[in-house]
């Protein structure tokens, strides 16, 4: 390689696979479901070496914006930049929105490593060298994708025919295999020269360009527009809403994998698992000598081959095999282990009751970029809080017109703006925001403020915040 790579993250996907802990507004890549990091956190890891890539640059959607810069700086990883997607249209013209940046901020001969924020990868020898291999392909113009050797017929991922072995560098594709059922995984498992499909590729960032403009036309003019429209807000580049929303929706196999002839398969054999669900989650864990996963407060008793997670009640299970149970603050998921693809249509019936609709948006836990807040208990003409505001952040001076505010400080000290004075409240006092009034909470300690918010009035929404001033561009 004569020139580092571009690191390209996809990190807009709103996976419902892994509920109740993956949600709309926190979807899975950021969430610490294998280690102490988030699988997005542990993406940017493993594009750090500054001898072999470029900052990275991050696509994502403008609801997760603040949840990227916030994981990027607490690892301490640069970024090239943060875009965001107007609208979701699916991976084809995400990586050519890509491109044309890339090929603007870098040069058309940059090569991208484009790579999904929520797969777990065991990083070694073989995984390095397979980077490379696929570098220097894509530098001659080829477009690479990233073939696991399969270890089972998996039925839960495309596959790829090719005649190609470890070590052997990039050779052609042959054909692409859409999820297939368990006999004919069996069967391709069996004849050989099938890999996994991982949705990894390398690609040049000119060469991808020009196959883009050749095989699908409206992909390329709307990604060329979106990024030449393309406005800064913040440290966050907006793409422009207009163009991209012409793009067609299709996934970059189907728009342009299946049919360029520079396609070319890397074959690799490292660890590595899409987390797509949740006994995959299992597959990749520490288990018991009962084959049991489990996280949090669990206690288990005659259980077997089960994976059992909890981030807040204690859950004891008993005489059971084969089970996923998932028990966050509002909800909990139990089913059989083996049957774990069905939690799709589980969320698809969820969300089609109203009653239930907000139990796949939003978690009990909601985070913004100055903290977040927690609700504790809610009624018809109230709603409890806890609010948790990171050191030096602030959020917005605003009002509201439908419901009155008391805070209360648990720890810290906030500063509270309330109708254009200033005060310090701290530990144990307590502030009153009329209905009506201008405020603003900050927090100017070192220490994370913790305060409880009891709200009062006829509506309660979240939408009833006029925001008079924002440093986070929401006003």
């Amino acid at each position: 390689m004569s020139n580092l790579i571009v690191p390209v993250i996809l990190a807009g996907g709103q996976g419902t696979r892994l509920w109740p802990m993956s949600r709309a507004d926190r979807p899975k890549q950021f969430l610490a479901l294998t280690n102490a990091l988030s699988l997005f956190q542990q993406t940017l890891e493993r594009v750090s070496d500054a001898e072999i890539y470029a900052p990275a640059l991050i696509m994502t959607n403008a609801d997760y914006r603040f949840v990227v810069a916030e994981q990027a700086a607490e690892i301490g990883a640069p970024l090239s930049a943060i875009l965001l997607e107007p609208v979701a249209r699916n991976t084809a013209v995400a990586i050519a929105a890509a491109a044309a940046f890339v090929s603007d901020r870098f040069s058309a001969s940059a090569v991208m490593h484009i790579l999904p924020s929520d797969h777990e990868v065991a990083v070694d020898a073989g995984y390095l060298e397979a980077v490379q291999q696929a570098a220097r392909a894509a530098e001659a113009g080829d477009l690479v994708t990233f073939g696991l050797v399969p270890t089972a017929p998996e039925t839960g991922y495309g596959y790829i025919k090719a005649q190609a072995e470890l070590g052997g560098g990039a050779q052609p594709i042959e054909r692409f295999v859409e999820k297939p059922d368990a006999q004919s995984a069996q069967g391709m498992l069996a004849e050989g020269g099938y890999f996994w499909n991982s949705g990894m590729f390398m690609l040049g960032a000119g060469a991808y360009l020009k196959e883009c403009r050749a095989l699908a036309p409206d992909t390329y003019s709307a990604a060329c527009a979106a990024v030449a429209n393309a406005r800064i807000d913040l440290d966050f580049v907006r793409l422009d809403e207009a163009s991209f929303a012409k793009a067609p929706s299709i996934s970059v196999d189907y728009a342009i994998f299946e049919k360029t002839a520079r396609a070319k398969v890397t074959p690799v054999s490292f660890g590595w698992s899409d987390l797509g669900s949740w006994d995959a989650v299992w597959k990749t864990r520490n288990k018991d000598q009962h084959s049991n996963a489990h996280q949090g407060n669990v206690t288990l008793n005659g259980v077997t081959n089960s994976l059992v997670m909890s981030d807040h009640a204690h859950v004891a299970v008993d005489g059971l095999d084969d089970i996923a149970i998932i028990a966050t603050v509002d909800a909990i998921y139990v089913g059989r282990l083996s049957a774990a693809q069905k939690v799709g249509a589980m969320v698809k019936l969820l969300r089609g009751d109203k009653n239930t609709i907000e139990l796949t948006q939003a978690h009990r836990t909601s985070y913004r970029p100055w903290g977040g807040y927690s609700s504790v208990l809610h009624g018809d003409r109230f709603h409890v809080k806890r609010l948790f505001v990171k050191p030096g952040k602030k959020l917005s001076l605003q009002k509201h017109h439908h419901r009155a505010e008391h805070w209360i400080v648990v720890r810290g000290a906030a500063e509270v703006t309330k109708d254009g004075e200033v005060s310090i409240v701290s530990e144990n006092q307590s502030v009153y925001l009329p209905l009506g009034c201008t405020h603003r909470l900050a927090n100017p300690g070192k220490i994370e403020l913790e305060l409880i918010e009891v709200q009062t009035g006829s509506y309660l929404g979240e939408d009833d915040i006029i925001r008079i001033e924002d440093e986070f561009g929401r006003a």
